[in-house]
């Protein structure tokens, strides 16, 4: 029967307040069309419309399943804390509530993870779904809740789905949200119930745009078409362990014992005896050979050494291969990040001992993709009696689709998470031979399977589905990859071509895992050793966990981490058809991972950097680390409060998730001042570098024209010189032959135009480039710094200062033309804006619908690399393309005084006051009291739901 209702909703319509490419496939233009019909001729979208899916935050609602009575308790922003007596009841109350708030964003996340966004919105998107099919993350996930978790998880899988199902029983689809009525002027689909697998579905969405390093495998093997060994090697550096300093760092791996260890232990690792990592003790499927710990390659920075595929061995094959591959992967829709590059994060703790409070204080703030809404939903689940009837009471952000929260902190530890980056992914080109592959020289057969994509509006589509060993082939979902794969040469040292060749992905994704389990585990853990045993189930995507309790801080690296062949860095794609490239199907064990527990300087920071020094460890983690820049400078602005013999307060940890600092730029400005510049327009933009302290203020002007100066370094020394697969799609240019930086003879130029989505384009400015350039610096006369003439009279660049010069200059009338030739009137925040756009309706179409669901722009201060991680693409443009998406402190001395924000706000109904409620303090750094205790809660409740059974 459906809920019933004793009092109408409490609230009431508010105030209105990136992705262009892929996300502008989640519309139909038909839709669009028909949505503008209906506002131009008024009548439907009355206000009784817009509000009718609004959420009942008052009164009572009887929900059949439910064992007791649940509150569900609300603040002012609309942020829900739930009570109740049993673990089902909170679970299914979790469920009610979110798709109160957000079920459209979970019917859109659920079609997408299994391929089904077609359903929805027609045929614009059937090629995204076939991308997801071939990996089939609903089929993983299928087999992770049929064989591989616990029955607690799946018992409180059941009850949010039935809490979810409860909302949507008796309800039409404009009920449930406002693009539901768009929908139906162009299909009549209609939400079906929600499933366990619904939920454990969209970790496969995290991990895959968390997945780490497969975008810089493609593009290194890309650059092989016009550049050498040693150009890409200059453009992938080491990473600067001497001056950017591991997560790890008072630990290092004892060969006798197979174990990490820390200093001054004795593998005193939190386990208690509990034993290893139940993710890194099965083997993968298909998997030859073994393996012990030891074996494998020296850990990061060793970019360009294996002897794979884009070293040499069918080269040309592998170019034309990848070129449309990058392409298919993009098209691939996006969950949290910017498919895979620049997903970032800053997490660090510092202890009691260092702190105004004598507790530890942990801070944490993820960057992902600005999204509308969040993809963070804040949450507190509550049982009123801890028991084992009922055993959580945990607060903190969790996922609108997805029972349990992700990060956060219950009543006596806190955790937060950053991306790890280590490398799970490996490409293989695949020989192709009649209905099977080459492997070991035989032919072996396709695993195949068919899948059936339903259209709306429109004929299903069938597609066949083919797998290696090494997995599926990713390449089938393009004809032009098929028709590449068939024509490409190869070289001598390749087999010969028959039927062509094909690209198939190695994932552990693919592979069913535990992480469900995992976060339930964290969600209930009371000390380091339940932390540490809940770590050992988080096998993908592989995460640092950063830890606190009221008098411990730690850190651990968990996942699925595959151990490969001795000599093989996993840093190019590699040949299929050879067995001393396959994953050797084991895994580093948990008590070989790194960790640290009270390490002796009294804070751990995590920042996307290396985990540990390459000498302590002898396990590849990955070959692609962020090169530390946030990280060092999160580092030295605690070590500069601690050193000088301060505390450090909950605001001092909030300043510091603030701070705009360019770290480039004080590489840069010194040697920019010394330039001298004839045009007297180009030198008073120069004067704005004096004395700037480096700061990216919204409303700087020298942080303007130096981002812009940057961005221009970059194009002049590097983006015209990359092959076109990477730079901006349609930026034509008359560019050098191939394995050439330097000046060229005019009749020797070609023409070739970028096919790079912007915000995916290269070089985008982040701090590997930064470390490409440091190094660099001292070479005056490196070839990277010659440039071909300019525009006009300008003349072409020889050595570094002419190219910096030529930079000011370009720079200066490019933000002329941007901004005005008065350099009063520039600020950084008029170029780097933030507009937030609803993640399907209103990415694409007439003025008339943005304005209905999407809000902005935000003058932003921060940038790329900086802690206040608002990234931009430097390729691309200014604009803002990943951001903090929510910031949090917590404080183990008293939990009622931590904080926290939202990107967006608790709603996902584009005219509900919580809808964008947050975001004007988020774009401040404000933080919001996080309410934890029963008095506080009760202190800042503005409306009570009762749900009774």
């Amino acid at each position: 029967m459906p809920p019933t209702t004793t009092a109408s909703s409490g609230q009431q319509p508010g105030k209105s307040g990136r992705k262009k490419g892929r996300r502008a496939r989640l519309i139909v233009l038909v839709l669009v069309l028909a949505l503008v019909g209906a506002v131009a001729f008024g009548g439907y979208w009355s206000v009784s419309t817009v509000r009718a899916s609004f959420p009942q935050t008052k009164g009572s609602v009887e929900l059949q399943g439910l064992s007791g009575p649940v509150d569900v308790k609300r603040d002012s922003y609309g942020i829900p804390q739930i009570y109740a007596s049993s673990d089902e009841d909170l679970f299914m109350a979790q469920g009610y509530v979110q798709a109160q708030d957000r079920f459209y964003e979970m019917d859109v996340r659920r079609h997408l993870t299994a391929g089904r966004l077609s359903e929805m919105f027609g045929k614009d998107l059937v090629d995204s779904d076939e991308s997801l099919r071939t990996m089939g993350w609903d089929r993983v996930a299928k087999k992770e809740y049929d064989t591989k978790l616990s029955a607690s998880t799946k018992k409180y899988l059941q009850a949010y789905s039935k809490g979810v199902n409860a909302y949507l029983q008796g309800k039409s689809g404009k009920q449930i949200s406002l693009e539901y009525a768009a929908l139906g002027f162009v299909n009549d689909y209609k939400p079906e119930q929600w499933t366990p697998v619904d939920s454990v579905s969209w970790l496969k969405a995290m991990a895959w745009d968390l997945r780490g390093n497969v975008k810089d495998e493609i593009d290194r093997a890309l650059m092989t078409s016009r550049l050498g060994p040693k150009q890409i090697a200059d453009l992938y550096p080491q990473y600067p362990y001497s001056r950017n300093k591991a997560i790890v760092q008072e630990g290092q791996y004892n060969e006798l014992t197979g174990t990490f260890e820390q200093d001054g232990s004795s593998n005193d690792n939190g386990l208690s005896g509990s034993g290893g990592s139940t993710s890194g003790s099965g083997t993968s499927s298909g998997g030859t050979g073994t393996s012990t710990g030891g074996t494998g390659t020296s850990a990061g920075g060793t970019t360009g050494t294996s002897s794979s595929v884009g070293s040499g061995t069918a080269a040309s094959a592998l170019q034309s291969q990848l070129s449309g591959l990058s392409q298919v992967l993009a098209d691939v829709p996006t969950a949290v990040g910017v498919n895979g590059q620049g997903i970032g994060s800053n997490s660090w703790v510092v202890a009691g001992e260092h702190t105004i409070t004598g507790h530890p204080l942990l801070a944490n703030d993820p960057h992902l993709t600005a999204s509308l809404p969040s993809v963070w939903y804040q949450m507190g689940l509550h049982c009123r009696s801890l028991s084992s009837k009922c055993q959580y009471d945990v607060t903190g952000y969790t996922f609108a689709g997805m029972p349990g929260v992700v990060i956060g902190h219950n009543g006596k530890i806190a955790w937060g998470m950053t991306n790890s980056g280590v490398d799970v992914t490996d490409l293989y080109l695949e020989k192709l031979s009649g209905d099977g592959y080459l492997y070991d020289g035989k032919t072996v057969p396709f695993t195949t399977r068919e899948e059936t994509i339903k259209v709306a509006g429109g004929d299903s589509k069938k597609i066949v589905v083919r797998e290696t060993n090494n997995g599926p082939l990713l390449s089938d979902r393009s004809d032009e990859l098929v028709n590449v794969g068939r024509k490409a040469t190869v070289d001598n040292a390749a087999p010969d071509r028959g039927d062509g060749y094909g690209v198939a992905l190695r994932w552990t994704a693919l592979d069913p895992g535990t992480t469900m389990d995992a976060v339930f585990a964290m969600d209930k853990a009371s000390n380091w050793s339940d932390f540490r045993a809940a770590a050992a189930l988080f096998d993908v995507p592989s995460q640092n966990l950063v830890y606190a309790d009221a008098t411990n801080i730690g850190y651990t690296l968990p996942g699925r981490i595959p151990i490969r062949a001795k000599g093989d860095d996993g840093s190019l794609p590699a040949p299929g058809w050879d067995p001393k490239y396959r994953w050797t199907g084991k895994y580093i064990q948990q008590d070989e991972l790194p960790y640290e527990y009270n390490p002796s300087r009294g804070y751990i920071v995590t920042a996307n950097q290396a985990v540990v020094d390459k000498d302590k460890y002898p396990y590849t983690l990955t070959t692609d680390w962020g090169y530390g820049t946030r990280s060092q400078r999160i580092t030295d602005l605690i070590e500069q409060k601690i050193k000088g013999g301060g505390k450090v307060s909950t605001d001092d940890m909030r300043q510091m998730q603030l701070d705009n600092s360019s770290e480039i730029a004080k590489l840069l400005v010194p040697k920019l001042l010394k330039i001298d510049m004839d045009d007297k327009d180009v030198r008073q933009a120069q004067e704005l570098l004096e004395g700037w302290d480096y700061t990216q203020d919204a409303d700087s002007a020298a942080a303007a024209y130096f981002n812009a100066v940057w961005r221009n370094i970059l194009k002049l020394a590097f983006g015209n010189k990359l092959p076109k697969e990477l730079r901006v799609k349609g930026q034509c240019l008359w560019v050098n032959p191939v394995n050439t930086t330097g000046p060229a003879d005019e009749t020797d130029k070609v023409r070739e135009c970028g096919q790079r989505d912007a915000d995916d384009a290269q070089p985008d400015g982040g701090d590997r480039w930064f470390e490409v350039v440091r190094n660099l610096m001292n070479d005056q006369n490196s070839d990277w710094w010659k440039t071909p003439k300019g525009v006009g009279d300008r003349p072409p660049a020889t050595n570094r200062d002419e190219l910096f010069k030529r930079a000011m200059i370009d720079a200066r009338w490019e933000l002329t033309a941007k901004l005005g030739k008065d350099i009063d009137t520039w600020s950084w925040g008029r170029l780097h804006r933030l507009f937030l756009k609803n993640q399907t309706l209103g990415t694409q179409g007439p003025d008339i619908v943005q304005y209905l669901l999407n809000r902005g722009p935000w003058k932003l201060s921060g940038g790329e690399a900086t802690v206040n991680a608002t990234g931009w693409n430097a390729a691309g443009g200014y604009g803002v393309v990943w951001v903090p998406s929510m910031r949090m402190v917590v404080n183990l001395g008293d939990l009622d005084k931590s904080k926290w924000i939202n990107l967006t706000g608790a709603s996902g109904h584009a005219y509900s006051a919580h809808y964008t409620d947050q975001t004007g303090k988020w774009a401040k750094g404000e933080l919001l009291d996080w309410s934890f205790s029963d008095a506080a809660v009760d202190k800042s409740t503005s409306d009570t739901l009762a749900l009774k059974p």
